[in-house]
């Protein structure tokens, strides 16, 4: 295969890499060898070196081991970002366990579900979530659950005054330990475990849920070599690391593939110091960012529409800071163009889903960043454009069609489920879902995904298009497109829009600044404002909820 992309790798960035035949948990034994002292958790001002995070998670195995958790045993953990999700996740995957990263924001009931899907027998909770999921741990027949505070991780006077905050904000606090009910605090006392049993890479690590390319709730099966493979190619895509001394802001959550790697496991395998958040505050973040001056910055385009915004950015030193790492949703030309500006600091814009790991492409740190683009496929990574119909044939460059890809971070296919595996792994390819061309020089271009296409009147609308028009409007903070059920035209396209603060905007401006800008059936049918989106944990807008929310919504039609 041709790979047009090579010539436009940043110098030193093979095409091809090596994958150390090891288990994730050797990056934290490797970073606690070479720099024990070196920080490797930073939560809120407190730190945990290296060797002490070694220490916890061989403390955590044995009483996870006594717990009954062995090879292939799957424990499901429900955390924010906090210091207690690293042990336990590095704990499980030492004893040869599966780790179930769950989303704290789900439901009961859906917690349920991922618990009974997964076959987990140990649930690892934060306390305040606690009540709200007893009757899914009781459904699923847990073993054990394991209960935990962000007390026991904050620095003092922090975790003295926590207790009084939490009771403030109406969070329920305080556990009672009894049979099949353990406290962290208790199980991280035990003698560590200093003779841990032989991992082998392509046993599976994670089960990580996801609505993946069918729209189905179901968990990616990665293993220790998916991770790891990840872990090299971005490596190997940045020689200017320097290991141990690099600082990577840890706001993406864990429980995400793109925060679980970029955030969490890549880190280790640079000795780097993770400043771990477990969400996101603008005061305290811009205070995180002047205090510990972090040298790369893995986020979201609505986190750097937020700085990017944020009058106080200016005055802040971005001078450690090299780079900016965005992925997980597009990224507007309008947002990366302006927040360079004010930083000085370079955004490379990339791609991937949870099902490669997740990450595939990314674009060049020094060399060219096309308008638009996700970027080059990763180093051992082919990648290509398919007839979106049957996906058998080949598209050249510039036409638009399936993105699928094939490489080393690739699952093995869906949980228990072999029927949808099959439909998105097809002669060793992962198909998608996503809608991309792919140019001369193989950089690569998400058109869209293929369910969120609108087609009104049998002409294809693509939303991102159309959202990226709306965020060069001087006065648009946020905007998103979507088609809504119509009787006569299939669908009609709505956009949401998000003013920035102080601006009042009408749909008939709105239209008026697409009409020079748009060809006409492009043009939004329905115009509506918030004063904000709907949005995941990981930033991501909802927009099948914004479609759930159609009947009874207010809005501007022209």
């Amino acid at each position: 295969m041709i790979y047009p992309w090579a010539g436009h790798y940043d110098p030193g960035v093979p095409l091809e890499v090596e994958i150390p035949r090891a288990a994730i948990t050797g990056l934290l034994v490797e970073a606690a060898r070479r720099a024990p002292e070196a920080p490797a958790l930073v939560f809120f001002g407190k730190i945990t070196t290296y060797a002490t995070f070694l220490d916890q998670v061989r403390r955590l195995a044995r009483s996870f081991q006594a717990l009954g958790l062995g090879p292939g045993e799957r424990l499901a953990v429900l955390l924010p970002n906090c210091p207690q999700l690293a042990a336990v996740y590095h704990a499980i995957l030492s004893l040869g366990g599966v780790a179930v990263l769950l989303n704290p924001l789900l439901s009961p009931k859906e917690i349920a579900h991922q618990l009974k899907d997964s076959g987990s027998r140990i649930l690892v909770v934060l306390d305040h979530l606690l009540p709200g999921v007893e009757d899914a741990a009781r459904a699923a027949h847990l073993w054990h659950l394991v209960v935990t505070s962000l007390k026991e991780a904050l620095p003092w006077p922090l975790s003295w005054l926590y207790p009084f905050k939490a009771r403030r904000q109406g969070l329920p606090t305080g556990f009672t330990p009894g049979p099949g009910r353990h406290s962290f605090r208790d199980l991280v006392q035990a003698q560590p475990l200093t003779h841990l049993p032989p991992v082998i890479p392509e046993n599976l690590a994670v089960l990580q849920y996801t609505g993946g390319t069918t729209g189905t709730p179901k968990a990616a099966m990665l293993s220790h070599r998916n991770l790891l493979a990840n872990v090299a190619q971005i490596n190997a895509w940045l020689p200017r690391l320097k290991y141990g001394q690099e600082r990577v802001v840890g706001l993406i959550p864990f429980f995400h593939a793109f925060g679980l790697t970029v955030c969490l496991n890549w880190p280790l395998s640079q000795a780097a110091a993770i400043l771990v958040l477990p969400k996101f505050d603008i005061k305290g973040f811009l205070g995180m960012l002047r205090k510990h001056r972090p040298t790369v910055l893995p986020g979201i385009p609505t986190l750097f529409v937020a700085l990017s915004d944020h009058p106080d950015l200016p005055g802040i030193d971005f001078t450690q800071l090299w780079a900016c790492i965005s992925g997980s949703a597009p990224l507007p030309q309008e947002v990366r163009d302006r927040f360079e500006g004010l930083t000085g600091c370079r955004i490379m814009e990339g791609y991937g889903l949870t099902e490669a790991g997740p990450c595939t492409h990314l674009n060049p740190y020094y060399e060219e960043r096309p308008p638009g683009s996700i970027g080059l496929p990763f180093p051992s990574t082919l990648a290509k454009i398919v007839d979106a119909d049957t996906g058998l044939r080949d598209l050249p460059p510039g036409e638009v069609g399936e993105l699928v890809i094939q490489g080393p971070q690739v699952m093995s296919g869906y949980w228990q489920r072999p029927e949808e595996s099959a439909l998105v792994l097809r002669d060793g390819w992962l198909f998608t879902g996503d809608l991309a061309k792919m140019d001369e020089s193989g950089y690569f271009y998400i058109v869209d995904r293929k369910k969120d296409i609108i087609i009104d009147a049998g002409f294809k609308i693509y939303p991102r298009e159309v959202e990226e028009v709306l965020f060069q409007h001087p006065g648009v903070l946020e905007a998103v497109a979507y088609g809504v059920p119509d009787s006569y035209r299939g669908e009609r396209q709505k956009v949401v829009i998000v003013p920035r603060p102080g601006v009042q905007l009408t749909a008939e401006e709105i239209l008026e600044y697409c009409r020079t800008r748009l060809a006409a059936y492009k043009l939004p049918k329905i115009v509506e404002f918030r004063s904000e989106l709907p949005k995941s944990l990981v930033g991501k807008v909802l927009r099948r909820l914004l479609r759930e929310a159609e009947t009874g919504a207010t809005s501007q039609e022209p």
